[in-house]
């Protein structure tokens, strides 16, 4: 019996080091596929920002970080300042022809306030602006057209102040800033709901949803 349950045991433990490996195999598949394109977007806090494309299929990754500025390296101390010129932004990679870069771009309008100049919701600063930051023509030509798309729309009653800008140095968060919002869910919440995002974003497009 007890060669039994051994056996068992490391059978199980086989099939998880088989799935570990096979994920791995997969994902370094997907990093050399062709259709795999990047997009980057500042939309206030970027805890906030991970978690709506994290859902999407065809996004192969998420990774917050800074970007905009002109210090190398920052940290977040240093952004926190609002003195490196850098915004908190998520960079995502995705599969285009699972998710395109239209559907990213209407995700990024349905999780922020375009129509504040000062940061998002109870974070005022400039590392706190709304941004997108485009990597290729193309990219400009869709974020510019959905930007007008959301002006004419009616749906804000005061002029949309996010900027469209060529994308720079995009440099990664702290490790326990990345996926904040599975490593800290209580607190993320608190966070989410407290400093009026929730209720703003609920408010604006649950009609949509």
């Amino acid at each position: 019996m007890k060669n039994f349950i051994f056996i068992l045991t490391m059978a199980f433990f086989a099939l998880i080091i088989y799935g570990d490996l096979r994920a791995d195999k997969n994902k370094k598949a997907d990093m050399n596929n062709p259709d795999l394109q990047k997009a980057t977007f500042a939309g206030g806090c970027f805890w906030c920002m991970q978690p709506p494309y994290d859902q999407l299929p065809g996004v192969v990754s998420t990774t917050v970080g800074y970007t905009g500025g002109d210090v190398e390296n920052p940290t977040y101390q240093e952004v926190s300042t609002g003195k490196t010129g850098h915004a908190e932004a998520v960079q995502i990679l995705f599969d285009s022809t699972k998710t395109s870069y239209w559907e990213l771009l209407q995700v990024f309008w349905h999780n922020i306030d375009p129509t504040n100049p000062y940061g998002q919701f109870a974070d005022i600063g400039s590392q706190y602006r709304t941004a997108i930051f485009y990597n290729d023509e193309k990219q400009k030509e869709l974020a510019e057209k959905s930007r007008r798309e959301l002006e004419n729309s009616g749906k804000f009653d005061k002029p949309i102040v996010t900027k469209i800008i060529r994308a720079s140095t995009f440099y990664p968060a702290e490790k326990y800033h990345q996926e904040y919002y599975k490593k800290n869910p209580s607190h993320y919440n608190q966070y989410k709901v407290g400093s009026g995002r929730s209720g703003f974003l609920k408010k604006k497009w649950s009609e949509e949803k």
